[in-house]
């Protein structure tokens, strides 16, 4: 072996030691790799940083973006719904449900860009359910490696049978890897609902059960939203009748605070000060009204069904602030501060000395230290975030900032993935593509993007992608493969082929599928001519292998792309990968000798 050679060995070993110990964190051992890799000269400069421009870098940048859209309009809350609707009442029905879903929809699109518009939608479905997402997102990475398995549209995939077809061999259409991919998918997705679910660690390590519920539902509770709600309805004659809600002074006179206003079928959240009050309108408000009160200003007091009673939704959530310390607010009452108008947000209950105050509260003076609940628009509790006055303690992970550019947002994103499946241009540049539309359409700002990418994963992969070039380059792959086979000797067709697919599957795991499909195609092909064998089931073997990425989240992106909000170790993708790559490997063997007859 050449000095490259084992300097490369030496460098996989040391990362892997490294990386299943879990003492220093995953990415900065891939930054470690690139750079040891770079200063022994077994690659150039430039190609220590090519990970960063790496296809799946980018694609992962872009479709990171886009998610970020998607959750800010409301469209990933929307798909949560419909997910914990069909999964309800179950953990292994949610399980089943996330695994099938991402494996049909990585059927159509690449298996990044699938991961990366599910992810929110699968954070959203787990704080709806209060499942932990420990227990959804594996299920969801694995379940797109499973469906990139049956289709062409994997890159790995593309690779074989652009392979097949520059050798003159008839190469592998957009079905063709169905009738191996198929069953596997399908057994993978059995095997994760029923077995797999009970491998999955138990919760997060950094969130506990009752973080995860939905924080306007644990708020509301909290300040005990719901004790002091009425439901009144404005008689045709009211004097507060075709007034704004300013006008007819409701805080004020009536010491009430508006929460919504039922129209017909229509709700209003938060409604603003300027916002009209009709004859016929239902208000939903928070505060106590005396019969007389009710009388004088026409009024039909209600009942109230505390069970189906809504007070905010997805634009209008509720959200917890708290007054800092050199505060101008303080000694000043909410009325005195005029804060519905300064802030555009509601105050609906303080905080005080380790519980809410029960007492009407607009001319009670703040207080250093006070929380206050507050609802409105999600935006501006967002813009919360700049104000020296107050400090936003949680922001709801749920709220719809931008409701209105949902159906701009959908539709670029849908269009984005469609020319993506289509493959006449690269992926990465699509997702990008489609990223800088949504910026300029205002569905989200490029601040808020760049909060949104998951540079964890980013720096993991561009950081270990030269360890990829310096298998190739340094010959050391290509030496291991060769090696093996000349070891070997005669050996039996389906034997050949089983090992194939192992030697793909253990390269797959150092280095992308894409990368392992490169490497091993000429071999697989030139080994098959040589014993004037069908080069095809050799080809299936190598394509298979290089989407057996169950076993270490270096394997595939999304393995990555889920790790770290998932708070998954190496060993948690070990213990459930393990009998999934067996069972999985098992029936790749068996299919293709059926199919083929080797």
């Amino acid at each position: 072996m050449s000095i490259e050679q084992w300097i490369t060995l030496i460098i996989i070993l040391g990362a892997v030691v490294l990386l299943v110990s879990n003492r220093l964190r995953a990415d900065l051992v891939a930054l470690m790799v690139m750079v040891t890799l770079g200063l022994s000269g077994v690659i150039s400069s430039q190609e220590a940083f090519s990970g960063f421009s790496s296809s799946a870098v980018m694609t992962i940048l872009g479709i990171s973006m886009i998610s970020v859209a998607l959750q800010m309009t409301g469209a990933t809350n929307s798909l949560g719904r419909i997910m914990l609707k069909l999964g309800a009442g179950s953990e292994t029905r949610l399980v089943l449900m996330v695994t099938s879903i991402s494996a049909i929809l990585s059927l159509f699109m690449n298996n990044i860009a699938a991961v990366g518009v599910l992810l929110p939608a699968v954070m959203s479905l787990s704080r709806r359910s209060r499942v932990s997402p420990t227990r959804l997102l594996m299920p969801l990475a694995f379940g797109t490696i499973l469906g990139g398995m049956a289709t062409l549209l994997t890159t790995s995939n593309i690779i074989v049978s652009g392979a097949l077809r520059e050798a003159g061999l008839p190469s592998f259409g957009l079905l063709d890897y169905f009738p191996v991919g198929g069953p596997v998918m399908i057994a993978g997705i059995v095997f994760l609902s029923l077995v797999g679910i009970r491998l999955l660690p138990s919760g997060s390590k950094t969130d506990n059960i009752d973080g995860k519920r939905e924080l306007t539902e644990r708020l509301s509770e909290l300040y005990q939203v719901r004790k002091n709600i009425v439901q009144l309805e404005v008689l045709s004659d009211s004097p507060l009748a075709n007034k704004s809600i300013a006008e007819g002074c409701w805080s004020k006179n009536l010491h009430l605070n508006l929460l919504a206003v039922l129209r017909g079928k229509e709700t209003i959240f938060s409604p603003e000060p300027n916002f009209p009050v009709l004859p016929g309108d239902v208000l939903i408000a928070r505060g106590q009204i005396f019969p007389e009160a009710a009388e004088t200003n026409r009024l039909q007091v209600e009942p109230v069904s505390i069970p189906e009673l809504k007070v905010t939704d997805e634009s209008h959530p509720l959200a917890e602030i708290l007054v800092s310390p050199h505060s101008r607010l303080i000694g000043k009452s909410i009325r005195e501060i005029n804060f519905r108008d300064r802030y555009g947000l509601s105050v609906i209950g303080i905080w005080r000395s380790g519980k809410p105050v029960d007492i009407d509260h607009a001319d009670l003076p703040l207080q250093f230290g006070d929380a206050l609940l507050v609802t409105g628009h999600a935006l501006q509790i967002r813009n919360l975030r700049n104000n020296e006055d107050l400090v936003v303690l949680e922001e709801d992970p749920d709220a719809v900032l931008l409701p209105r550019k949902g159906l701009i947002t959908l539709i670029i994103t849908l269009a984005t993935l469609l020319v993506a499946a289509i493959g006449y241009l690269p992926v990465a540049l699509v997702a990008i593509g489609g990223a800088i539309l949504l910026i300029l359409t205002g569905s989200m700002s490029l601040n808020d993007a760049f909060r949104g990418i998951e540079w964890k994963a980013i720096f993991l992969i561009a950081g270990l992608w030269p360890l990829s070039i310096a298998l190739q380059s340094s010959g050391l792959a290509e030496k291991a493969v060769s090696s093996m086979l000349g070891l070997l000797g005669p050996i039996q067709p389906i034997l050949l082929i089983t090992l194939f697919l192992a030697i793909s599957m253990l390269l797959t795991l150092l280095m992308s599928g894409q990368v392992s499909a490169i490497v091993m195609i000429p071999l697989a092909l030139t080994a098959a001519q040589t014993l004037g064998l069908d080069a095809r089931p050799f080809a299936m073997a190598v394509a298979m292998g290089c989407s057996l990425a169950f076993l270490t989240p270096l394997g595939h992106p999304v393995n990555i792309m889920v790790m770290s909000p998932g708070g998954y170790t190496f060993k948690d993708y070990a213990k459930v990968g393990l009998p999934l790559t067996i069972i999985a490997f098992a029936l790749i063997i068996l299919l293709i000798r059926i199919y083929w007859g080797v």
